[in-house]
């Protein structure tokens, strides 16, 4: 948690407050359920991994055009 703060903390200095805190997050979630359909079995339906894909999506937007 504290390397997760740490590197939010790092990318501010080149990146806006609002655009780190959305890829932050973005990562957070994405990461969380995956390992999710991983670790503990959760559905890896094909909507589920389009929507997965759209966060990815997402955030690289943000980083591209920020």
């Amino acid at each position: 948690m504290w390397a997760s703060v740490g590197l939010l903390g790092l990318a501010l200095k080149t990146i806006p407050l609002g655009t780190a805190y959305a890829i932050w997050t973005g990562i957070g979630s994405v990461g969380t359920a995956l390992f999710g359909i991983y670790l503990f079995g959760e559905s890896a339906s094909p909507i589920r991994i389009i929507c997965i894909g759209l966060i990815v999506a997402g955030v690289i937007g943000l980083r591209l055009y920020s």
